[in-house]
């Protein structure tokens, strides 16, 4: 059984311009948008090569799953709320045929599970989304969810901000790898390590308010290849609709859920968070448990493709919840893009 930490608690983790013209809505001009507070980490190459040698087999299968964010530890969501504006989307990049997944015993449900099921469907998410792993400063090893989004630099993922920072220090972490295709220990694309971390300042300043608890981060190539140009990528989408119909996807570490060894999917009709004063959130009827943080919300999805519209983050009773990608996410991955 996989150890699960969970964040802001005793463990207290101590942890430019986009081509439009290649990815937006059919509007005369891309809107600009609000100057985001960002904030991140650059990763030197040392620290890139130390990262690859660290993850070894028996680093990733002792990692502790990072729970999603509480209800409880967001009940209190301050002002401001993220911005927002004209809609702009970047559409999907195809990748490789994934292969067939291996499979993985499945058990008897989780309580904590409500839904989640293994994703036998293949396609485009089977290979962009995948495993984070990374360390905090006191030396513990963590787990996340991520998922390629297309961008200029075809090297961006989207995860959460829980899975990038330390909201109560704003340290960010380190030896940050992502491993698309993640199953059952394989790595069939290779492990990618971060150059760039990008979280949005108001989810530090804020201490860990989750309608700010999205972040990019930018992979350096493997093999003289980008990781888009590898895997694919899923388009991505600012300011859009929402109280659609919607799928979820992350690699949660309950046993029902093959203890984070697999990808595992959920879907549903949006809501919008009423639980919690000042929330922009909007969630589903399912929960993904520990492990899952970061992993992808997905509209407009068929084939295995779709739009990135946020990313698991708060999980509340048998509800999932997803911060929306306003303006200042939408600043925030223009400089993904172009780092």
């Amino acid at each position: 059984m996989r150890r699960v930490a969970t964040l802001f608690s005793a463990l207290a983790l101590g942890l430019a311009t986009l081509s439009w013209a290649a990815g937006t809505t059919a509007h005369a001009a891309a809107p600009s948008p609000s100057a985001p507070s960002a904030e991140g980490r650059a990763v030197s190459t040392q620290e890139q090569r130390a990262a690859v040698h660290f993850w070894t087999a028996e680093r990733l299968r002792t990692a502790q799953d990072v729970t999603t964010l509480s209800a409880a530890r967001t009940a209190k969501l301050a002002a401001p709320a993220p911005t927002t504006g004209e809609r702009v989307t970047v559409p999907p990049l195809p990748g490789p045929t994934a292969p067939a997944p291996a499979p993985v015993p499945v058990s008897a449900p989780s309580p904590r599970a409500t839904s989640p099921a293994p994703w036998t469907g293949g396609g485009l998410i089977s290979t962009t989304a995948g495993k984070v792993f990374f360390q905090n400063a006191s030396g513990g090893t963590f787990a996340c969810s991520a998922t390629v989004a297309n961008s200029d630099n075809k090297s961006v993922v989207l995860t959460a901000g829980h899975c990038t920072v330390d909201a109560a220090t704003g340290t960010g972490y380190r030896n940050w790898v992502f491993i698309p295709g993640y199953n059952n220990g394989n790595r069939p694309y290779g492990t990618f390590t971060a150059r760039r971390l990008f979280w949005d300042g108001q989810y530090v300043s804020t201490q860990g308010n989750a309608n700010w608890d999205y972040a990019f981060a930018v992979m350096d190539t493997l093999n003289g290849r980008t990781l888009a140009d590898t895997v694919g990528a899923q388009g991505i989408a600012f300011n859009s609709q929402t109280g659609r119909h919607v799928h979820s996807f992350g690699y949660g570490g309950s046993a029902a859920e093959g203890n984070g060894e697999r990808l595992n999917h959920c879907e549903g009709d949006e809501f919008a968070d009423a639980g919690r004063p000042g929330s922009t959130m909007w969630g589903i009827d399912c929960v993904q448990t520990g492990g899952s943080s970061g992993g992808s919300f997905l509209a407009d999805f068929s084939g295995g493709g779709g739009y990135l519209i946020g990313n698991i983050s708060v999980s509340a009773g048998t509800n999932e919840y997803h911060p929306t990608l306003g303006n200042e996410a939408l600043g925030l991955y223009q400089q993904a893009g172009a780092a």
